[in-house]
């Protein structure tokens, strides 16, 4: 599993996951599985957007005010 930080590529409109100065995921889409470090603890999610009324990229069962700067793992 690779490790990295949550970021938010303006140019795409998606969550991207940022491994180094210049490796990136290239751009996660709804439903990717990854885990989230939550505390000192890993915790398994996926991506999803809400299109409701409050829009916004989110991880399902991690509740936080901004994903951006959490450390993710993924396969």
């Amino acid at each position: 599993m690779k490790q990295g930080v949550l970021i938010y590529d303006q140019s795409s409109e998606r969550m991207d996951v940022r491994f180094g100065l210049e490796e990136y995921y290239g751009g996660l889409h709804c439903g990717t599985c990854m885990d989230v470090k939550v505390g000192n603890r890993w915790k398994p999610t996926r991506i999803e957007y809400n299109w409701g009324e409050k829009q916004g990229w989110y991880l399902v069962g991690v509740p936080a005010d901004s994903l951006v700067g959490l450390m993710v793992r993924l396969e």
